[in-house]
């Protein structure tokens, strides 16, 4: 495969999951701070927007501010509207690739942010529309394309931005409600709630959260289940691994990362969180890098990690 046809494809995993994600955060925190009259709105879009990457400086943001940032921004990277826009030119120069279906899906979409519908609708009907579009994407990419190096970039590039959605989401919880609402928030983010409840029939508890989301391996956006697919992807791409080990630099570093998600006590995980999600934001940007680099001719990946809270 070409290198300008795989990249393109990783990209297209990549910003149709970071519109949906960013899509599951806005509505979570612009409801809490409808739900919630004493929550500090500064404070909280403040922290919102750090986690995603964005410093607003000297300014006092607000619902409205974080919605046009967030939402509307077609310039700023961590924008829904810049994740479609993006991902409709990647799927453009992939369109020999990319089946039919995905391409009409990811094209409607765009000429949707492109008319204003993001703008003309209600925020929380913008973030549903955004979550629905982004999981049809997905699910034709899954059921009309072949199962071959096309589809399993696809699906790395899917894997490598939840992983780090993820960990942004656990971190900015607990900067954000404090202690005790941080893991309901957190898992409402993931559109975790009803299959925690499945799994723990239990109130949400701090620590059973945590392991649900970092450790558990069925459901499709914890950490781990996460890892352990981008491994089984970049294994699919080099065959030659099953018999030598790890195949490259990128298997490496999720592998390692697997390994010790895997290993490492969950009490060990918790007592230090966000230095542990920022490992997790390392490890995402190292295998982004390695994968660059081993399979898109010296293309230099997009990168949008900033400092920690």
């Amino acid at each position: 495969m070409l290198s300008r046809i795989a990249e393109a494809l990783f990209w297209i995993g990549r910003y149709v999951e970071r519109a949906e994600c960013t899509a599951r955060i806005l509505d979570t925190y612009l409801q809490l701070l409808i739900e919630d009259p004493v929550i500090d709105e500064e404070a909280t879009c403040r922290s919102v927007m750090a986690a995603m990457g964005i410093d607003y400086g000297e300014g006092t943001p607000d619902a409205n501010a974080l919605l046009q940032t967030l939402l509307l921004d077609r310039t700023a990277a961590p924008s829904i509207a810049y994740a479609i826009e993006t991902a409709r030119e990647n799927a453009r120069r992939s369109r020999e690739v990319v089946s039919t279906e995905v391409w009409e899906a990811i094209n409607s979409t765009y000429n949707a942010v492109l008319a204003g519908q993001l703008q003309q609708r209600r925020p929380a009907d913008a973030f549903r529309f955004v979550r629905e579009r982004a999981s049809m994407i997905s699910a034709l990419a899954d059921s009309t394309q072949s199962h071959d190096d096309g589809w399993q970039f696809i699906v790395l590039g899917r894997s490598i931005e939840r992983i780090d959605m993820t960990a942004r989401l656990i971190m900015m919880g607990n900067y954000v409600s404090g202690p005790n609402g941080a893991w309901a928030l957190t898992l409402r983010s993931c559109g975790a709630a009803h299959a925690f409840t499945r799994v723990y029939r239990v109130t949400e508890s701090p620590r059973a959260a945590a392991e649900f989301l970092l450790l558990d391996r069925l459901f499709p956006r914890s950490i781990s289940h996460l890892l352990e697919q981008a491994g089984h992807c970049l294994e699919e791409l080099d065959p030659r691994s099953r018999r030598v080990g790890f195949g490259g630099d990128a298997a490496r570093v999720i592998g390692q990362a697997h390994a010790r998600l895997s290993y490492l006590p969950l009490t060990d995980l918790v007592t230090d969180l966000p230095r542990e999600m920022e490992e997790l934001q390392r490890v995402c940007a190292d295998a982004t890098q390695a994968i660059a680099k081993r399979y898109f001719e010296g293309v230099v990946a997009p990168e949008w990690l900033t400092e920690a809270l």
